[in-house]
């Protein structure tokens, strides 16, 4: 049991058992040792009662002894329930109700016994004097009992509302910790993809320059130009969303843009083979992002990495499932090249993870890389 100081409550309550007896001294006309007597009971039953909190059943059954050692004394009378009360209102509230109620009926039942034996009239005894102490007694434990059951119930409520504040708090940080790896996946995959396409179209512009052709050094540059403008508006979008700027945003990009990716790849002089299979201008827009950023950053692995002389990508949609297979003829991943585990792979697991799907990374048999991602489409987010 904790150390407490005694309460406000419990103050006003040991003065209280102390004026009684003293009132109980005054009125009795009682000789000067007995009232000395007296007065040391209640000042000893009022010491009880502060330290009652912290030793609630030892203060307990030190103020029944002492409640009847008065009276074993003869001391002028002050009942028995009004100087327990006191006590037991704090045990009870302390959440000593058995103890309180024992002791309580203990008191009565001998205070009964002795009552009848000096020859007092039993029904005055048994019937208005015993039924008040009692009920006095059972009312002050109850109220000790519920307020301990209230200021339970607001601690339980404190607890609840500060485990729902730390939830929310976890939460807005779960969020934001998402949207950040969001944002990384974005910017990663939109500058990455560009600027593999600009140092291959840079390197293209220069042998072009060697060579004196100057058709293939503006077309290099165009397409520099091209995806360099692609991904400005992009990073603007996602700045935009970071600064939560009003207005309209650009769509993601999807199904539709997939076709200008690969063109981008091919002028860079690596061919490239797109198939779509089934039906996807229907499919949610998150598919098509998915796959989108999925077929960008394996081009952009091939370029960086691979050495290939040859990519295909193929996108096989059906009712239930979408596959997406991107494969190259050039080194693997054994010498580095586009399945190297890093944050393009990292970044594609985590976007089929949020769909529900799957991503398998492995060398080709015979040389070569190959990404292959399957996507539950029931259930699909449009």
């Amino acid at each position: 049991m904790p150390a407490t100081p005694p309460t406000r409550t419990e103050w006003l309550l040991a003065v209280a058992i102390l004026g009684l007896i003293t009132a109980a001294v005054v009125t009795d006309d009682a000789s000067a040792a007995h009232a000395v007597i007296a007065c040391g009971f209640g000042v000893g039953l009022a010491a009880l009662l502060l330290v009652a909190r912290r030793w609630p059943v030892p203060a307990l059954l030190a103020t029944a002894a002492g409640i009847l050692g008065y009276y074993a004394l003869d001391l002028p009378p002050v009942g028995v329930a009004a100087p327990a009360a006191a006590i037991l209102y704090v045990v009870a509230e302390r959440g000593r109700v058995v103890p309180a109620a024992v002791v309580g009926g203990s008191l009565l039942a001998v205070s009964v016994a002795a009552r009848l034996v000096e020859g007092d009239d039993t029904s005055v005894v048994i019937g208005a004097g015993l039924g008040s102490e009692a009920a006095l007694m059972l009312a002050v434990i109850a109220l000790g009992d519920a307020v301990r059951n209230r200021r339970s119930l607001r601690a339980a409520l404190a607890r609840q509302a500060a485990a729902a504040a730390e939830e929310r708090r976890r939460e807005a940080a779960r969020e934001v910790e998402a949207e950040r790896i969001r944002i990384a996946r974005e910017v990663h995959d939109t500058l990455g993809h560009t600027m593999s396409v600009i140092t291959l179209q840079s390197a293209v512009a220069r042998e072009a320059l060697t060579d004196a052709e100057p058709e293939q050094v503006d077309t290099a540059l165009a397409a520099i130009q091209s995806v360099s403008g692609s991904a400005m508006a992009e990073l603007r979008a996602t700045l935009g969303t970071l600064r939560r700027e009003p207005g309209p945003r650009a769509p993601a990009p999807g199904f539709a843009q997939l076709g200008t990716l690969v063109d981008g790849v091919r002028r860079g002089g690596l061919p490239v083979e797109l198939r779509v299979d089934g039906p996807v201008d229907a499919l949610p827009t998150v598919v098509g992002s998915t796959v989108y950023r999925i077929v960008q950053e394996a081009l952009t692995n091939v370029v960086r990495h691979a050495q290939a002389t040859r990519v295909t990508v193929t996108i096989r949609a059906t009712p239930a499932r979408l596959s997406v297979e991107i494969i190259d003829d050039g080194r693997g991943s054994a010498t580095g090249a586009a399945g190297e585990p890093g944050e393009g792979l990292r970044g594609m697991s985590e976007r089929v993870a949020l769909l529900g799907g799957t991503l398998d990374a492995a060398d080709v048999a015979g040389g070569g890389f190959r990404v292959s991602v399957r996507l539950p489409l029931a259930g699909a987010a449009a």
